[in-house]
């Protein structure tokens, strides 16, 4: 047999991945291009660094979602996120119950099938991460869960703007649509990012919003198991909400480094950066992709995870474009 690609020497492969890498930093790169290229990174050469990939992913997105809060006015989020709690509730009861069903008819084991229920309902990733000690999961479940999101994730970052456009979809609108079908933030503030700015004021309070749900699911579900699990709060979300306090009534000018870097204030350069930090972050979240994930996460968890999109995704649609 010839040899590929993922043959190429470690350090080939890691010289490779860092000028893939400080390609996303220097040049202008849409987030949807930034996963495919860490897809294709992936995919070809591979993840030279893969075992420091969840914790900087992680770490990067809190940290690029607090910045992008500077960017935003606490009358307008708060208005946002009004408008959207309802529905929020609405769409994570209806997600959770047809899961179970779902789950329960394609016979998925139950842990798997709540995971994949619950990522798709709240926040993607993180609310596995938060669910999985909760129910006690085991790494392959937790790992076939994650493997479904994300590869739904992808799709969802790289069809969602297109077809926002075809039904001509406000910015509002595109925003909440966003923010309730999208699984993982990551996404939803990526996809959000490349419809318009004010569709991604709108999707990021909404999908923040909805990630605070995490917190009385998981003491729900710890309950109900009689589970003594650790709960994870997503704690970055208050940080987001104090970053749009500041910059509501607080505006800091530093005019000497304003236009080198990215804006007139301090806020300003915070939330360019958030945006650099998105595009960094889905780049490391498409290389993290390998053909194991894809192979080991199998036909049944994918359909549930499809069919739940299907309905989620629809229902919020007709309720966004006053069908019901």
């Amino acid at each position: 047999m010839g040899s590929t690609l993922l043959d190429l020497p470690e350090r080939a492969r890691q010289v490779i991945f860092v000028l893939c890498l400080a390609t996303c930093i220097i040049f202008k790169i849409d987030p949807p291009i930034a996963l495919l290229m860490g897809i294709v990174i992936a995919l070809v050469i591979g993840h030279p660094f893969l075992k420091l990939n969840k914790k900087a992913t992680t770490l990067l997105l809190q940290v690029s979602v607090v910045c992008l809060g500077f960017n935003m006015n606490l009358e307008h989020a708060m208005k946002a996120g009004k408008e959207g709690f309802f529905f929020t509730v609405g769409t994570i009861a209806v997600t959770l119950i047809a899961g179970y069903f779902i789950g329960k008819k394609l016979k998925i084991d139950k842990n798997t099938s709540t995971l994949i229920s619950n990522g798709t309902a709240i926040c993607g990733g993180s609310a596995i991460a938060a669910i999985a000690p909760v129910i006690k999961a085991t790494d392959e479940q937790i790992s076939v869960s994650l493997g479904t999101i994300f590869i739904l994730n992808s799709i969802a970052l790289l069809i969602f703007p297109t077809l926002g456009h075809l039904l001509n979809l406000t910015d509002q609108q595109f925003g909440t649509w966003c923010a309730i079908a999208i699984h993982d933030t990551s996404s939803v503030v990526g996809a959000a990012s490349k419809y318009s700015p004010e569709a991604l004021q709108v999707a990021t309070t909404i999908k923040l919003e909805r990630a605070l749900w995490i917190i009385p699911l998981s003491l729900a579900t710890a309950y109900f198991q009689k589970s003594t699990g650790k709960i994870k709060i997503p704690y970055f979300i208050f940080y987001f909400v104090l970053a749009i306090i500041a910059a509501t009534y607080l505006p800091v000018y530093i005019p000497i480094l304003g236009n080198k870097l990215g804006g007139n204030t301090l806020f300003e350069w915070a939330y360019a950066f958030g945006r650099k930090g998105l595009v960094i972050t889905l780049f490391l979240i498409g290389s993290g992709l390998s053909l194991k994930t894809i192979r080991t996460v199998g036909w049944r968890p994918i359909l549930q995870g499809v069919l739940l999109w299907i309905i989620i995704g629809s229902l919020s649609l007709a309720v966004i474009k006053g069908v019901i």
